[in-house]
């Protein structure tokens, strides 16, 4: 993923911050065991773990990609959200005609590199579930995940779990933090006035980053 220096995490604790605010939900990609396929793409919900250095899944057994993923060294386990197509006569430059500016989106993604662990005994993949739950459904109101007690018991063999060791990660936060201080102002405006699909979201991502990164150019002139 191409990360420009005014695109970056501030620091992995605005990337976190983020991820708790959103769905954790995204798509698991592994390589093809044939190169001359696509890789294998898996959308699923995940919990992170061990203070962020470990992703929980569990997958149902049918899925085709287990094969790829027993092999594979390095998968990726990627989100993104709070994103917004910016039209071209937002981004004129000030002065310049409306129709001569160039369109582009906006959006913050999240991609984790991971080292893949299959987890098939039936301890190990209610460990995965019990984490599951306390993380996705906090509000509790279902079942103890028990290997020998329903409804899960039963269950359990229908499915695998995985544990994603996190390697690294690559954070971007893309809402023209490079242009001016008042030209981002003028497109927070407009996301807010169209508020069509994440608009506002997306606003409120740009309105926070200003307010941190505030005008590149200066900024990045800081020893």
């Amino acid at each position: 993923m191409l990360i420009h220096p005014w695109d970056a995490a501030l620091d992995a604790h605005e990337w976190r911050d983020w991820l708790a605010t959103t769905a954790r939900f995204g798509m698991l990609v592994a390589n093809n065991l044939d190169p001359a396929q696509a890789p294998l793409m898996v959308p699923t919900h995940f919990t992170l773990a061990a203070a962020g250095e470990e992703l929980l899944v569990h997958l149902a057994r049918p899925n085709p990609v287990w094969p790829h993923l027993e092999a594979a060294t390095e998968v990726r386990l990627a989100l993104i959200g709070d994103y917004a197509y910016i039209p071209s006569y937002w981004r004129a430059d000030a002065g310049d005609p409306d129709e001569d500016g160039v369109p582009t989106s906006y959006y913050t993604a999240v991609q984790f590199v991971c080292r893949p662990t299959v987890v098939d005994d039936p301890i190990g993949k209610a460990e995965i579930l019990a984490a599951q739950l306390a993380d996705l459904q906090p509000e509790g109101r279902h079942a103890d995940v028990a290997v020998d007690a329903s409804p899960y018991g039963r269950m359990l063999p229908g499915i695998r779990g995985v544990r994603l060791a996190v390697l690294r990660v690559e954070a971007k936060f893309k809402y023209d933090d490079h242009k001016p201080v008042e030209h981002r102002e003028r497109v927070i405006d407009n996301l807010e006035q169209r508020g069509t699909g994440l608009d506002v979201e997306t606003a409120a991502q740009q309105r926070r980053r200003l307010d941190s990164v505030g005008e590149w150019q200066t900024r990045r002139r800081q020893p």
